[in-house]
């Protein structure tokens, strides 16, 4: 199909399969016309890898580090090669659009997806993205670019009306995607609208946004589609510009509805045809790829050259925070024949990704405790090792899957429990019990009113109180031994906290056993049709149980303090995990989960010099970091995550990431804290354009990481630098001397100042970045090149319209917002206006 004539099929359609062509024809796919030889093509989340066509029973992926992970890197050549990669995936999957990345701006650090997204700075997510993008597209994969626009948090993220001044919206939150859009060289051949409204109207039905914006102004000429039940409207939506309501059965874009509002003459047929036509170029680009209509989905496999890329990507992000006592890293005179301790929540859990529809059913993920082990076995093995978990960390109880010595076993039938059931039409192997039942098929399913029964066995590996958990978007009852134990089903409340941010409550019971008590677990589910609280016949639901042994939190401490002081070494894992920071609900607080905060300060009051690894996709209150002399943050790092923080503690990799979001010390210090969430149905951008290191910088507020920062094991100078403009481009020179031991990266990053501003501006604002490598003793000189318009202009609100001002503009060089290294100036010499 990539040499179909569109014009010609556009003639042949009918106006009944036009109509079809502008809704999916199911979760993943678009809509085929078969008579014609129009093919369905398959989309997939997501941001940080391939999930492939299914929530339930997903096929094993590879998984990336996460968005704010990306971007830590710096390094638009390395994303180049990770869209490649993401890209390969998607031939893996059967997949021919990836529904991603996301590129909205982390206006709050409690956002919900900002471990998904990749920085508060539009233009480093903007660079971010449009690496990425070219990277996938050009292996002929498309790319979605998402959310449009001002989806930055997950409050009321359906209705919530974004007020935004058009200055804060044109220069931070649409700048990454006008980024990825005009100045790519591989511009996103899909777009994704947000579930929002911005300014009164919402994102997926805004002539503002999808047409005069996105297609009149930046000239873009892709495909527009709803997130996932982001459309609101059939003829509004369509009218504004958006292309594809997803997913599928339409239910707005019905073909009964349509066929009417075109007879009575609500638009003509010609508006149908704009965005079949947009359709059509996407499926005919798809058609590039080669990908078969009907191609299987297979599972993502663990080979060199893919833990090689993410390792790269990996340890490329991680940043070194403090290493006052430079016990980093440790190298072989250091740790001979000496006792580490790993202590943490972390340290046996690859925390991998967040979570929400950027998480997915990792292929295979290596823990820090792994990693380091292995390490240790193969060169140091008169090194001991000793763990200690020091405390939980869980927001619901773990997984039961560990405890079963088979499959869990679902059933499905159409009649509820205690009917003469006929026997189930389904019967599945699982290997989870959080089961994620939203896109499940069956011929025999015909409506969303459905029961479930999943049953497993239960052997506790020590004698103890074991605590079981239930929560579900649907109705649910654990038996145990055909007992209830768990009533999730007469009762109910809603939580709004869970799969995508509807679920009941948690609810737990508990019952002692001895070591090797073996039990019989079975779940009786309901669909949310047959839930008195939830009344949804529209979904199909999900439930998730989980159990785990009860320990006393203090003796946990004792435990994991008593081993530090008996070690020469003491690594801390600790952080967050998916459950808490995940797409569904936004986040309540900085502060590190349940007793972090309490093991950590007593671990380093006993051992200053301990190794503090946090991993969480975005910052995180540290009201110990004064006592800790060595903290590296490490994000949720993909499959890879545990090799790629051994790989820098013992100094195979130097680190090289810089945080791609500041760090306040105090969420009451950030400047969206007095507006974010939803009030009344709304939320005010309050902060305008100071957003992040805009706001701090503008009033010299202190933080306790500034954004761009990050250290290394070595260390380097900016020197001789020369500015130098033509007509249109300011042209930086300058070398990057490596003044330490180690071969080492570096981030020159490039920041702007007016001198003069005839409105208040950020006292300085990124406009680009290059990352440069360079060996223990030497320089390299770098060249960077940035249009004068670009690095100068901003919104004029009154007259609507770009202003570029003459004046004189400070050029800042640093390796972080907060140390600049290197700087000079250069003038314009007239104003100009609507650039």
């Amino acid at each position: 199909m990539s040499n179909m004539d569109i014009e010609k099929l556009i003639e042949q359609l009918t106006i009944e399969e036009k109509i079809q062509l502008l809704a999916g024809n199911d979760w993943w796919h678009t809509f085929p016309v078969p008579r014609l030889n129009i093919p369905s093509i398959r989309m997939s989340d997501g941001p940080n890898g391939l999930r492939g066509s299914r929530f339930f029973q997903s096929t094993p992926s590879t998984c990336f580090p996460c968005g704010t992970a990306l971007a830590a890197t710096w390094n638009k050549d390395l994303l180049y090669k990770g869209g490649n990669l993401m890209a390969e995936e998607a031939y893996i999957k059967g997949v021919n659009v990836i529904l991603g990345p996301t590129c909205n701006i982390i206006r709050s650090p409690l956002g919900g997806r900002s471990f998904e997204t990749y920085s508060e700075d539009p233009v480093l997510s903007g660079a971010i993205a449009s690496s990425l993008i070219s990277g996938i597209q050009d292996k002929d994969i498309i790319a979605c670019i998402k959310h449009f626009v001002c989806n930055d948090q997950e409050e009321d993220r359906l209705g919530v009306n974004a007020i935004v001044t058009e200055r804060a919206l044109r220069e931070i939150y649409l700048k990454p995607f006008e980024m990825a859009i005009r100045q790519s060289r591989s511009p996103p051949k899909a777009v994704m609208t947000a579930y929002n409204k911005v300014n009164g109207v919402h994102a997926s039905q805004s002539e503002e946004l999808l047409t005069n914006i996105l297609r009149k102004e930046w000239g873009y000429e892709g495909l527009t589609m709803s997130d996932w039940y982001g459309c609101y409207s059939a003829e509004k939506s369509i009218q504004a510009g958006l292309d594809l309501e997803m997913p599928g059965k339409a239910r707005f874009r019905t073909v009964d509805y349509l066929k009417f509002v075109l007879r009575v003459n609500e638009f003509k047929i010609e508006t149908i045809d704009r965005s079949v036509r947009n359709v059509l170029n996407l499926v005919k680009e798809a058609s590039k790829a080669g990908i078969a209509e009907d191609s299987p989905e297979n599972e993502s496999t663990r080979n060199p050259k893919t833990s090689k890329t993410l390792q790269e990507i990996g340890q490329e992000s991680i940043v070194l925070l403090k290493n006052d006592s430079k016990i980093l890293p440790l190298t072989k005179d250091k740790i001979k024949g000496k006792k580490i301790a790993i202590i943490g929540p972390n340290a046996k859990v690859a925390q991998y990704s967040g979570g929400g529809s950027a998480n997915l059913n990792a292929s295979y993920s290596v823990t820090p405790y792994e990693a380091i082990s292995s390490k240790l076995k193969k060169d140091y093995p008169d090194v001991q090792l000793e763990y200690a978990e020091g405390c939980q960390i869980d927001k619901y109880l773990p997984n039961i899957f560990k405890y079963t010595t088979g499959d869990i076993i679902g059933k499905f039938y159409l009649d509820p429990p205690g009917s003469k059931r006929s026997g189930p039409f389904d019967v599945l192997h699982l290997d989870s019990s959080e089961i994620l039942i939203l896109d499940y098929l069956h011929e025999k399913l015909v409506t969303n009113i459905f029961y479930a029964t999943f049953e497993n066995d239960f052997v506790a590996d020590e004698s103890g109180t074991y605590e079981f958990g239930l929560t579900v978007f649907g109705t649910a009852q654990l038996f145990i031994d055909d007992k209830l134990f768990i009533d999730n089903k007469e009762e109910q409340k809603i939580a709004d906290k869970f799969f995508f941010g509807v679920t009941t409550d948690e609810k737990k019971n508990e019952i002692y056993l001895e070591k090797g008590t073996k039990l019989q677990i079975r779940v009786e589910f309901g669909a949310p049709g047959t839930s008195a609280v939830f009344k949804d016949p529209t979904q199909k639901g999900a439930l998730f149980y989980g159990a785990r042994m009860k320990t006393d939190p203090q003796v946990d401490i004792d435990n994991a303090v008593k081993l530090a002081e008996e070690s020469d070494y003491v690594i801390l894992c600790i952080g967050s995990t998916r459950w808490w920071e995940s797409e569904g609900y936004d986040r309540t607080t900085l502060d590190l989960p349940l007793e972090s905060n309490k093991l950590i300060e007593s671990i380093l009051k006993v051992k200053q010099d301990t190794i503090v690894i946090n991993q969480s996709g975005s910052p995180v209150t540290m009201p110990w970091v004064d006592s800790a002399n060595t903290l590296v943050h490490a994000w949720y790092g993909g499959n890879e995550c545990g090799n790629t923080i051994a790989n820098v503690i013992f100094g195979d990799h130097n680190p090289s990431g810089k945080l791609s979001v500041t760090f306040p010390k105090l969420l009451s210090d950030n400047p969206s804290y007095l507006n974010f969430g939803s009030f009344n149905g709304e939320v005010l951008y309050g902060e305008d354009v100071f957003v992040g290191y805009r706001y701090y910088e503008k009033l010299s507020r202190e933080v306790l990481f500034p954004f761009g920062y990050g250290l290394s094991y070595t260390t380097f100078k900016f020197k001789d630098l020369e500015i130098k403009t033509d007509e249109d481009n300011l042209n930086l020179t300058l070398l990057v001397e490596n003044t330490g031991d180690y071969d080492g990266q570096e981030v020159v990053q490039v920041y702007i100042e007016q001198s003069n501003p005839n409105i208040i501006r950020p006292v300085k604002e990124l406009r680009d970045f290059q990352k440069v490598e360079v060996k223990a003793g030497a320089a390299k000189k770098v060249e960077i090149s940035i249009s004068i318009i670009e690095a100068t202009r901003y919104w004029d609100n009154s007259k609507r319209k770009w202003i570029s001002e003459k004046d004189e503009y400070k050029v800042k060089l640093g390796n972080s917002s907060d140390n600049i290294l290197a700087e000079g100036s250069f003038k314009t010499e007239k104003t100009k206006w609507d650039l």
